[in-house]
């Protein structure tokens, strides 16, 4: 007998048959008044965690990135830690009472169509690669010849302020225009390409090394303090891009090795705007994180979790414990290596490597749990490819978290160093961030793992059949997520200080 669509397992055995006591539609009627009971419980519920969780800790978090000062924790580091992961947890138990697959479908389709742009894309593209081009070659030229100041150089609040801080936070929050503004994809336009045949083998994995490399490379070389190394750097990066999308053709390049345009391609999976057959259309948050299409090969796993790790390391790197945990084991390291700063740099790539690899394992051996506790026939690896998206609305919440007080704080001198790129003011103006900006950067870490949960939750009731089987296979995600959660908000609760050795 086939298994029915909500069978208590996807194995063939049915729930079986019997007469229904009421009329269909007062049975429908039920389970929609129900659904809608129990999705109100809930929000509040929520809310409510939410709510007293922020304001508990709002005194003791600060700005990572942003190197701001941090107070004092008003109450004790495992009450904090122990009430984040509870909020993952009990957000996770809530969304399981949501069991009615045509409410989930029905929030991730739901769609609101907007005004139609095939009409103007094409010189709305030109206009923009154009803008992009032009503030490219400026960056590079006065990175190489302007104020060496970094809160003064055009080249260091563009590339921070702009393309690592703001773009992003557009893309997650607006939508990806990337394609629009991609300098690179502009230049390249304009010259032959083609000549090879981009291997399939390799999928994403050159945008994987892509951005490790990058994140690696703005620990190590003073590329946010010195404008003229930044400008050698992106020098270094349009050689690479430029002359890998002539070899394989832009599309090819773009779509699969180009780290920062699959960046904004993932990041735009979050965003409620899309383009969709020619005009703009508005969903729900996070809905295309659901999308079977999204992630397609283990090196797209990979890239994702890159996006968590990178920023969680990048937390823990300019925290005092981060900074004591160096210092200590550069000390250790008394091999003959040579000089402390090739110690520290061998420790502090060390640190990159292993704890990606810790976090990717992580995962994957989550997709292995969730198989064997549901002992479905669909194998680790899809699942895996499947909950992977779940987790880029968990980088967005790091990201935002950690770059909102930076932008914040730069966007004054950034101002000014736009309005007069040639001669910016010698103590550019910055602003401190208020007070209850500390409780943001908890709020956007706990929203986006909360968004997390909803779309796995859907994820699973899309993948099994069964309503007790989608529920079980989530429990080894959520885990993985809980950790991830407490470990962020660790670091935030950690007073900040600079990394040593690199200044």
């Amino acid at each position: 007998m086939p298994s029915s669509p909500d069978s208590d397992t996807n194995t063939g055995t049915s729930e079986g048959r019997h007469t229904d006591p009421y009329p269909r539609s007062r049975l429908r009627k039920w389970v929609v008044s129900n659904t809608k009971l129990r999705l109100l419980v809930q929000f509040v519920t929520w809310v409510a965690i939410l709510t007293l969780f922020t304001e508990t800790v709002v005194a003791g978090n600060g700005m990572t990135l942003s190197k701001q000062p941090r107070d004092t924790l008003a109450v004790p580091r495992w009450l904090y830690l122990a009430t984040g992961g509870a909020t993952i947890g009990a957000s996770a138990l809530l969304a399981s009472f949501v069991t009615d697959r045509t409410l989930i479908r029905y929030l991730h389709n739901w769609s609101l169509s907007g005004p139609t742009v095939d009409n103007w894309r094409t010189p709305l593209v030109w206009v923009g690669r154009g803008l992009g081009v032009a503030v490219f070659g400026l960056a590079v030229y006065l990175g190489l010849t302007g104020p060496q100041l970094p809160t003064a150089s055009f080249t260091i609040l563009v590339t921070f302020v702009i393309v690592r801080a703001g773009l992003p936070m557009l893309t997650y929050l607006g939508g990806n225009l990337w394609p629009v503004l991609n300098p690179w994809r502009g230049i390249v336009s304009l010259l032959p390409t083609g000549y090879r045949t981009y291997p399939e083998g390799l999928a994403r994995w050159p945008a994987v090394g892509g951005l490790l490399l990058l994140v690696w490379i703005e620990v190590i070389f003073p590329v946010s303090t010195i404008p003229s190394v930044l400008s050698i750097a992106i020098l270094g990066y349009s050689v690479v891009t430029i002359v890998g999308a002539v070899l394989v053709g832009p599309n090819a390049w773009f779509g699969n090795a180009d780290p920062l345009s699959v960046l904004f391609r993932f990041f735009g999976a979050v965003a409620p705007v899309k383009r969709r057959h020619g005009e703009l259309t508005v969903k729900l948050p996070g809905s295309d994180l659901t999308d079977a299409d999204l992630i397609t090969d283990t090196s797209d796993v990979a890239f994702v979790i890159a996006l968590i790790w990178e920023l969680t390391y990048s937390g823990f790197i300019t925290t005092e414990t981060g900074a004591t945990t160096i210092e200590t084991l550069v000390s250790l390291s008394t091999i003959g290596v040579g000089a402390v700063q090739i110690r520290a740099i061998l420790i502090y790539t060390l640190l990159f490597v292993s704890g990606y690899v810790v976090f990717f394992g992580a995962y994957w051996y989550a997709g292995v749990l969730s198989r064997r506790r549901t002992g479905t026939y669909i194998t680790a690896k899809r699942i895996a490819f499947r909950f992977a998206p779940s987790l880029l609305a968990i980088a967005a919440g790091y990201h935002l978290a950690h770059y909102t007080g930076l932008a914040v704080s730069l966007s004054p001198a950034l101002g000014m160093a736009i309005v007069s790129p040639l001669s910016p003011p010698a103590n550019p103006l910055t602003l401190s961030p208020p007070g209850w900006f500390e409780g943001l950067s908890i709020a956007y870490v706990l929203v986006g793992h909360l968004l997390a949960i909803w779309a796995a939750h859907a994820t699973a009731y899309e993948l099994f059949s069964s309503r007790l089987v989608a529920i079980r296979s989530q429990y080894p995600f959520i885990v993985v997520m809980i950790g991830y959660t407490v470990i962020s908000l660790w670091i935030l609760s950690l007073p900040g200080a600079t990394p040593p050795y690199l200044s």
